[in-house]
């Protein structure tokens, strides 16, 4: 199947590209402001997943394992061999879901916001939540996950997928992520509270944790210079 890719650069062309992964209901659009800043130092690459943005919409809705299988088909198309992985909520649990099934694509990851946590094991919990960190989100962000859940992806597409992404153990796929990885989550994300970023950065072999103050959940978005900076210095940093 193939993803439409929203943007390129192939800047320092010799480095390991970077590719965005997108969460739920979502297209790679809202990751923007953070690859644009990131643009002139690697190549970028954000695709669209299947069912989201300008990617075609299969007959219906794909889980995290049927994601991964279409992300790693367009590596292969892109003849990408290895890229650090970067990715906002259900983004980072195919990520981990990507680096557990075929380890030699992953050299790094940035894990931003991940989901789901176990904490809120429900549908309504999970949508409490969102709501909840929505009003510490920027309005623009707001309308975009709104325009998108309704008119792009549609409202039962962005509901079975939340389902298949609840379902989804990302507590289990991360002891087997053994590329290193940067765990960023914003100071007022109630979606993944900072005790679940914690533990997330617990099961990872090679963890880290960044917290950024005041951001919300979709950190690529409301505090883009930051992450920006902080995925900088993670690449700069050896083992």
């Amino acid at each position: 199947m193939r993803l439409h890719e929203r943007y390129r650069d192939d800047a320092r062309a010799g480095a390991t590209p970077l590719v965005f992964v997108h969460g739920l209901g979502v297209s790679s659009r809202y990751l923007m402001p953070t690859a644009a800043r990131l643009a002139g130092e690697r190549r970028v690459y954000l695709p669209d997943l299947p069912g989201f943005g300008r990617s075609a919409k299969p007959p219906r809705p794909l889980d995290v394992g049927e994601h991964v299988e279409v992300l790693a088909a367009w590596l292969d198309a892109a003849r990408l061999e290895r890229a650090v992985l970067v990715g906002n909520s259900m983004g980072c649990q195919v990520i981990a879901e990507l680096a557990a099934r075929r380890p030699e694509r992953v050299e790094r990851a940035v894990l931003v916001g991940p989901t789901m946590d176990p904490a809120a094991p429900s549908l309504l919990r999970q949508t409490a939540r969102l709501l909840a960190t929505g009003l510490f989100e920027p309005p623009g962000l707001n309308l975009i996950v709104a325009a998108e859940y309704l008119l792009v992806a549609g409202p039962l597409r962005t509901l079975a997928t939340a389902r298949a992404a609840l379902a989804h153990r990302l507590e289990e796929r991360l002891p087997l992520l053994g590329a290193p990885t940067l765990v960023v989550r914003g100071s007022r994300d109630l979606i993944a509270p900072q005790a679940w970023a914690e533990r997330v950065t617990r099961l990872l072999p090679h963890g880290r944790l960044a917290v950024v103050p005041g951001a919300a959940h979709a950190v690529n978005y409301n505090s883009p210079d930051d992450l920006a900076r902080l995925v900088r210095a993670f690449l700069a940093a050896t083992g």
